[in-house]
């Protein structure tokens, strides 16, 4: 009997586990058919992408099917919830894989994602498993639109054009018929047309120099338009307004500060304290350009006008490798060579030596926007000198910029009585001495 009850018992244990393992096992196919790629990559994107890549060695290595490479060596998804969410914690308890990643990546260890949910990592699991989509080809625009409305409109034009030749023609015979009917007429009169005219005719120039009016009229007018046009030449000398160089390496700001947003004073931090905007140092660059190796470009495409100019996807990647070049990346070993070499940027803005012109006055006690001066930055391709920077165009900024006083306690004894002097709510710069010499040059 004591048998029959044991083996019972044990029958009953194990059909519980396989139960259990069977649920468990439902619940983790479940939660791995549950995954979106889509949220993935964008959590993906917003966590992971500044050290790793899918298909390239990085800060980290290279996550395309990440989970199915960790499963040969004998690691489940558990182990990667742990790594993700405490990476430290796995190298500390000794496991051997977790342990050749560190040293195999300079003993640098990952930054831990604790507040990242497993559902987070299952997502991001998805993305690095789906497949890779390829850009679809792009249809061909035509140029010159509809085949049959441009052939139509051909016809249309060459009917009016063939019109107006024949009424043209028309005009030339008749005007002919009617110069030879006069000249009969003449000739039966006895009248001599081309005598009478040579002896009539006089040389242009003779009654040009006979005409003393006309002559000083002339003069007069040849002075003025001289001096008119020797002016305007000497007024635009060291104005470079649209100047726009081509530089050794491209850089869109385009790209960075209208499709990425990155902010202007990221890259030239000093407008905000000092004299000068900066140019910014190729280490600044490759802030980013470690991680972002090639330019994909938005996921419609390039445009037909980028296309048309050259701006494509394949040109951008070129230039970052310029890039890579100039500041010595090995991009294979992630480091840096040793071996950079300068860049020589060509000036676009530049003012004569003896006019002062202060940054950050401008930008972080004014406020003023650096679109005011350099135009629509997030819009240009190529980077062109907006504002001719004349004394004239600064003075009527001057005369036209209200002071900004609020929160800045330094103007409000200057605005009290300012204000009462010229009787305005609104302080402009000029009203505060914006017009004396002394401002810019020195």
């Amino acid at each position: 009997m004591k048998k029959v009850l044991y083996r019972n018992q044990l029958s009953k244990f194990l059909g519980v586990n396989l139960i259990a393992a069977m649920l468990f096992s439902v619940s983790l196919f479940s939660q791995s058919e549950n995954a979106d790629p889509a949220k993935g990559k964008q959590i993906f994107n917003q966590n992971c992408a500044s050290c790793h890549s899918l298909d390239r060695k990085g800060t980290g290595p290279a996550l395309r099917n990440v989970e199915s490479r960790l499963e040969e060596e004998g690691l489940d998804r558990e182990w990667i919830y742990a790594w993700v969410k405490n990476s430290s914690g796995v190298i500390k308890s000794g496991d051997s894989y977790a342990n050749k990643i560190f040293a195999e990546y300079s003993n640098t260890a990952m930054t831990a994602f604790p507040t990242l949910s497993n559902g987070d990592i299952d997502n991001i699991l998805a993305y690095t498993a789906a497949v890779e989509e390829k850009p679809a080809a792009s249809a061909a625009v035509p140029v010159s639109g509809d085949v049959s409305g441009g052939s139509s409109s051909g016809v249309s034009n060459e009917i009016i054009l063939g019109a107006l030749a024949l009424v043209f023609a028309l005009l030339v015979a008749m005007l002919f018929m009617v110069n030879k009917t006069l000249r009969n007429i003449a000739k039966a009169n006895g009248i001599d047309v081309e005598r009478e005219r040579a002896e009539k005719r006089i040389p242009i120039w003779k009654a040009f120099v006979q005409n003393q009016f006309l002559v000083l009229v002339s003069v007069v007018f040849l002075l003025l338009t001289s001096a008119y046009f020797v002016y305007g030449y000497f007024m635009q000398v060291g104005i470079d307004q649209g100047y726009e160089p081509v530089q050794p390496i491209h850089f869109s700001h385009k790209v960075h500060a209208g499709d990425n947003k990155v902010d202007c004073k990221y890259c030239h931090s000093s407008a905000r304290v000092s004299k000068t905007s900066g140019i910014p140092s190729l280490n600044v660059c490759m802030n980013c350009h470690k991680s972002i190796y090639e330019y994909k470009g938005n996921p419609e495409g390039p445009s037909q006008s980028d296309i048309e100019n050259g701006y494509t996807n394949e040109f951008y990647t070129k230039e970052i490798k310029k890039l890579y070049a100039a500041v010595g990346w090995d991009e294979e070993g992630q480091k840096y060579t040793g071996e950079s070499k300068p860049v020589e940027w060509v000036r676009i803005h530049n003012l004569p030596d003896f006019v002062y012109f202060n940054h950050s006055q401008h930008v972080s006690v004014a406020g003023v926007e650096c679109q005011t001066c350099h135009g629509p930055i997030e819009e240009m391709e190529v980077v062109s000198q907006h504002a001719p920077l004349t004394m004239g165009w600064c003075i009527n900024c001057h005369r036209e910029t209200n002071v900004k006083m609020e929160g800045n306690a330094y103007y409000d004894k200057i605005h009290e009585e300012l204000s009462k002097k010229y009787g305005v709510e609104k302080l402009t710069a000029a009203m505060q001495g914006g017009l004396e010499c002394g401002k810019c040059h020195y």
